[in-house]
């Protein structure tokens, strides 16, 4: 599985998770907890902390080395004129005019609309900001600060306002008709209640632009934000969080199985040195193909026709989906399923005219029955299908399938296929121009200065792109084998007639091909003649190992034992290394379990790729690097390394370590999350690593297993990478600990400063309570909606640059980085957050080092987006979660929620890694 850099195209996806509770009758029973699983109480409060919280560091200054270079951002400057008025924070309830409260989802802005048009005089002519839910807000304040409203809706259903939720009078059904075809909710009056909440001074926005950010500030930015959420609602778009997607098919491209990228933008208004700016970005999710239900479950499961759809695996992936009926045009939600198919599904008709005694008579009759002679439908197709209910649980309402059709701008929040996945990121990609040009043109056509709100507060948005200062840092130089040296052009090296800087040899090896169509024999001469070109020795194979035909079908651990049986009958001891080869498909089932067994069970260093045709010089020389730093080698190394120059390192022992979650994909809620820390080896070295991986519940971003007390020993992940560090650097205990943290948001940092670096103090204190260490500690991101641009260029912005002025914080450090060389789409910066820093490094050092360990991943031979010890954090997580064989459950949508046992939370461990492979780049 050859790959030759860590950086993406420039997609970037709203999916996410929206849990709904579930209530059921009894409570569940509680958890039986298999040997293997361990009880994890998860911990996440600031309160229990001992002395005082930290909170993130200041700037202490701006970097100044590199070449500068001027640059545009999407980022378009915001003037408040009105910074004396106040935001008026109001609470909303809304009922039934039977004093029920109103759940229904979506159906809350447009009562509010009504009210707001009804009582237009009555609210001092005021704008509301509404976000849809329990919150109002308005700028000055209402005539009182209770008040109640009664308005009448003509129609009720949670539809987008796109002009399509209410059905044509003449198609209206009759009487008898409405009794199947129910409305949800016909109810038609309804009360609000308006309750003054609090007082938000826009003052705190002038303050937080100094860098004095507040409660205040954070809840005046979200009034802002809601009012972009607000006017992008009005235009019918689907919201997802602060990114809105308009209904024209024209952004939209399948992706498969009936399934579309959908192209829209994120908005969201951010405090920076240069003051307030509007950051706008183009951004996608995916959404399902609107059009008849059937042809989307054909297609969603690849089936022949309608009468080979799995309908169990159908019912899960349509719950909740919203459909449109012929030929009425009412729309509903889908509930479930019918148990039988249409002409044997049955349910009570009440006869239309009263017998003698004035009462209406009930009738038994089946679906496909009451279509054709009630409805004078004939069922072309579906009466031997199962139906569509959109009715309650003990109420089913039924409408064949033939009937429904899916209604625009539903989002699919399954887990997508490696192919649907590629071709998303081939068809999302923008190169830097067309994405300023549509971003222009998207600025121009959401017309912001007309939103009456932002008016009234004297708010105005330039549709400029802000300047900005940036630098180019110089690539660090490279050392290589034979004592040759090379500095990076355009981030990016090469081993042409050169070795690899510690060549490692192969002695004691073997080859496994699972059925892979090429020529093994061919590979294995050309590996072992371009090996040593790279200075490794490759002595010949002991055998390759040809998987038999008749285990090809068999399940995936059926044949990795079969393989495993037949090598130890042959081989007189454990290989130093195994080379598999795959089936031509990238994502192999044979992946996890055989790493599994290599790694858990034997200890054996194993190298997996899949060519889909014979492989190239190119393709085995990228696996050979893969394969040398698997083995203990490295390939190239920074020239400081190892000498005083490097001073940052190499005047005290410093440990580098990378910290990562990874969790299931959307939708798949019972899937444990895997925690990945690597930390550096062999001081004063930055360029070897080595991992420890714990699972840990789902979706908890928290690592839990820093410290993990047992009696009075601690089996938590940081002591065994300490130990390791020890033993492999002369005994020498690291003075200073340098952390990167990946995959956490602003409102998260807190916990990373006060609860992640509190445990790992302590696992340091367990080991030596006299020990002291100083801390670095940073957190990158990447999902973020910054981009740049070179006003003078149509390329991507170089490698090197770093932008730490302007659209960085007012007063916390942070800077932007683009190490890499973007080759396609938008190059897409790393958003670097300087937390704390006990060590006491300068700006430049600082900024120096994070950009030189963007060349020293093994795996390439150019920089990465992001530091090394991230993106390995992220590899080990990735290739340990393949140990695990869940059930998959990817066509579970993650709006279903479920029920979680009180007490502890039980999660499935990991198998441990053999120790001969523990300590080795095991996942490069």
């Amino acid at each position: 599985m050859d790959s030759t850099n860590g950086n993406g195209a420039d997609l970037e996806s709203a999916n996410g998770a929206n849990g709904s509770g579930v209530t059921e009758a009894l409570p569940p029973p509680p958890p039986v907890i298999p040997p293997n699983v361990e009880p994890v109480r998860v911990k996440t409060e600031l309160a229990e902390k001992k002395g005082p919280v930290r909170v993130p560091m200041a700037r202490k200054g701006f970097g100044t080395r590199g070449q500068k270079i001027p640059l545009l951002t999407n980022h378009f400057k915001v003037d408040v004129a009105n910074l004396q008025g106040h935001f008026f924070h109001y609470s909303v309830a809304l009922f039934y005019d039977d004093g029920r409260p109103v759940e229904q989802k979506g159906v809350g802005r447009k009562i509010l609309d009504k009210v707001h048009q009804t009582y237009h005089s009555d609210l001092d002519g005021k704008e509301f900001a509404y976000d849809g839910e329990k919150t109002l807000f308005t700028y000055g304040a209402l005539p009182s600060n209770k008040m109640d409203f009664s308005v009448v809706l003509e129609e009720v259903s949670a539809t987008r306002a796109n002009g399509n939720g209410s059905p044509n009078g003449n198609e209206s059904p009759s009487d008898g008709d409405r009794k199947r075809l129910r409305r949800p909710n016909r109810s038609k009056n309804f009360r609000v209640e308006i309750s003054y909440a609090a007082k938000i001074p826009l003052q705190a926005l002038a303050n937080a632009m100094r860098g004095q950010e507040s409660e205040n500030s954070q809840e005046a930015i979200r009034v802002l934000d809601i009012i972009l959420r607000q006017h992008a609602a009005r235009q019918g778009c689907l919201l997802v969080r602060q990114s809105f997607f308009h209904n024209d098919p024209t952004n939209c491209e399948p992706v498969g199985g009936n399934i579309l990228g959908c192209r829209g933008f994120h908005s969201s208004f951010r405090t920076t040195q240069g003051g307030m700016s509007l950051n706008m970005d183009v951004t996608t999710t995916m959404i399902i193909k609107p059009g008849p239900v059937v042809d989307f479950l054909i297609a969603n499961q690849n089936a022949r026709d309608p009468y080979s759809i799995d309908w169990s695996k159908a019912k899960r992936t349509l719950k909740n989906l919203r459909v449109k009926v012929s030929p009425s045009g009412q729309e509903f939600k889908i509930t479930g399923l019918s148990d039988k198919p249409c002409r044997e599904q049955t349910f009570e008709l009440k006869k239309r005219n009263p017998n003698e005694n004035g009462e209406f008579e009930t009738t038994e009759v089946t679906v496909a029955d009451y279509f054709r002679d009630t409805r004078h439908i004939d069922l072309q197709y579906s009466a031997d299908l199962p139906c569509i209910n959109v009715g309650k649980p003990k109420r089913p309402t039924y409408i064949p399938l033939e009937l429904c059709a899916l209604v625009p701008l539903q989002r699919y929040t399954k887990a997508l296929t490696t192919f649907q996945r590629s071709a998303l990121v081939e068809k999302s990609r923008q190169k830097p121009q067309e994405r300023m040009t549509v971003l222009s043109k998207a600025l121009k056509v959401s017309n912001y200065d007309a939103e009456p709100l932002l008016r009234s507060c004297g708010i105005s948005i330039s549709s400029n792109f802000t300047q900005v200062e940036g630098r180019v840092l110089p690539a660090p130089k490279l050392k290589m084998g034979c004592g040759s040296e090379t500095f990076p052009r355009n981030g990016r090296w090469n081993f042409n007639n050169k070795e690899f800087v510690e060549p490692t040899k192969i002695q004691r090896w073997v080859v496994v091909n699972f059925s892979a169509r090429c020529n093994v024999r061919q590979v294995v001469d050309d590996l072992i003649k371009i090996g040593g070109s790279k200075g490794i020795e490759i002595a010949s194979p002991f055998q390759v190992f040809e998987e038999g035909n008749q285990f090809r079908r068999a399940p995936p651990m059926i044949r990795v034992e079969n393989m495993f049986k037949d090598i130890q009958s042959k081989l007189p001891g454990v290989p130093q290394f195994i080379l598999c080869v795959l089936p031509d498909k990238k994502n192999s089932d044979l992946y996890g379990p055989w790493k599994k067994k290599n790694l858990t069970e034997f200890g054996i260093v194993t190298q997996c790729m899949a060519p889909t045709r014979q492989p190239n010089d190119q393709y085995l020389t990228n696996l050979l690097l893969k394969i040398n730093a698997k083995l203990g080698g490295l390939n190239s190394m920074l020239s400081v390394e190892r000498t005083p120059a490097f001073t940052v390192i190499s005047k005290v022992p410093t440990i580098i370590l990378g910290m990562d979650v990874s969790h299931g994909s959307p939708g798949q809620s019972d899937v444990p999350s895997i925690a990945a820390v690597v930390s550096s080896r062999e001081w004063p070295l930055i360029s070897k690593y080595r991992a420890s991986v714990r699972t840990q519940p789902s979706k908890a971003e928290m690592i839990e297993s820093l410290v993990k007390k047992n009696g009075t020993e601690d089996d938590g992940i940081i002591k065994e990478l300490l130990v390791d560090f020890y033993t492999s650097s002369n005994k020498r205990k690291p003075e200073h600990i340098i952390i990167f943290r990946d995959g956490v948001s602003e409102s998260q940092f807190n916990q990373v400063l006060n609860i992640e670096l509190d445990q790992i103090i302590e696992a340091c204190k367990l080991l030596d309570a006299n020990w002291n260490p100083k801390f670095l500690l940073l957190v990158a991101q990447k999902n973020h909606h910054t981009k740049f641009f070179q006003p003078t260029s149509p390329d991507n912005v170089p490698p090197g640059t770093i932008i730490d002025n302007k659209i960085c914080h007012p007063k916390n450090n942070d800077f932007y980085l683009c190490a890499h060389a973007g080759m396609i789409g938008t190059t897409r910066p790393t958003h670097y957050h300087v937390l704390y820093d006990e060590i006491g490094f300068s700006a430049d050092e600082l900024q120096e080092l994070v950009h030189s360990l963007s060349y020293v991943y093994q795996r390439s031979t150019s920089a990465i987006s992001v530091v090394a010890p991230i993106c390995y954090a992220h590899l080990a997580a990735a290739q340990l979660g393949t140990f695990m064989k869940f059930e998959d459950q990817s066509e579970t949508s993650s709006s279903h929620g479920g029920i979680t046992a009180p007490g502890p939370i039980s999660v499935a461990q990991l198998p441990r890694l053999k120790d001969n492979v523990a300590n080795s780049m095991f996942f490069c």
